[in-house]
């Protein structure tokens, strides 16, 4: 209880309890697609405002655009779908804020508050980066090991091409890839450092994605051990329920055919007195007369 409390005050409630169980299909069919649509707005962040070209501009627009209506459909597709739209929406205010703050930044693209449309935008990052790391807490569990080494291989294999991208003393996906794992693992030998804004921001961001993944990992293997001592627990107490229960059975058995032998007495000797009570009522009836 207290886990879906901190996730509807974070904004990630999901379906509410008890509500139609379609909801819950769509949600589990749509996690990881709006985990990967979130994770689009550190490249369309980069393209809108750090980088140079009138083509990347655009295309930093489009991906914005990308994520407001894939935000949109899909809280109007859940929406259709709950029963307990308002509880939905409570429960779910960062998707409606994410949608808000996506949809000012592009309608304020061509105003005079670029400042402020910077600042919701820088915020809209922040928003969309705490959707999709929020929602990988649903990997920490026994079977969910596999997901999140899953999980890190692809962030370091992007993050490899992003700053061989970036990077211009990284000359081979090789050590785009190296300068990824020393970033993300937060070792940073010195051999390849990041020189400019792009890459240093990616840095920064590659930081917080090597955070997270670790503590996953860790709490995924903490929870692997924890659910094998459950299961070697829920086991023996199985065992135990099961002994308990040939052991009632065994004493009821013993117990019922003490009651029968008792009643298939108490049934005989009824009927003995019923066989003396007949012989006494024919010896004292009367003889008729001759």
């Amino acid at each position: 209880m207290s886990s879906f409390r901190a996730d509807v005050l974070l904004g990630m409630g999901g379906v509410p309890r008890d509500d139609n169980p379609v909801a819950y299909v769509w949600e589990r069919r749509l996690h990881w697609v709006m985990i990967s649509v979130a994770l689009l707005s550190v490249p369309s962040f980069y393209f809108e405002e750090l980088a140079e070209g009138r083509r990347l501009h655009v295309l930093g627009i489009v991906i914005e655009l990308f994520i407001l209506g894939a935000f949109t459909v899909e809280l109007l597709w859940m929406l259709s779908l709950t029963r307990h739209k308002l509880r939905y929406l409570a429960g779910n205010w960062l998707d409606v804020v994410i949608i808000a703050f996506s949809l000012a930044s592009v309608v304020g693209l061509e105003t005079e508050w670029v400042a402020l449309v910077r600042l919701s935008r820088l915020a809209l990052v922040g928003m969309l980066l705490a959707r999709a790391f929020g929602s990988t807490r649903k990997l920490v569990r026994p079977g969910g090991l596999p997901y999140v080494f899953t999980l890190g291989v692809g962030s370091l294999l992007g993050a490899g091409a992003g700053f061989y991208w970036l990077e211009p003393t990284v000359h081979t996906y090789a050590d785009g890839l190296w300068l990824a794992f020393v970033t993300g693992a937060t070792v940073g030998y010195g051999d390849f450092v990041p020189t400019t804004t792009a890459s240093r921001l990616f840095a920064v961001f590659m930081v917080v994605v090597g955070f997270g993944i670790l503590s996953v990992v860790t709490a995924s293997i903490a929870a692997l051990l924890i659910g094998e001592d459950e299961k070697r627990l829920r086991l023996q107490m199985h065992a135990d329920i099961r002994a308990l229960r040939e052991e009632v059975s065994a004493r009821i058995g013993e117990e019922e055919r003490a009651l029968m032998r008792e009643l298939h007495r108490d049934v005989r000797e009824i009927k003995q007195e019923i066989a003396a009570l007949r012989a006494e009522v024919r010896s004292a009836r009367p003889e008729p007369p001759a």
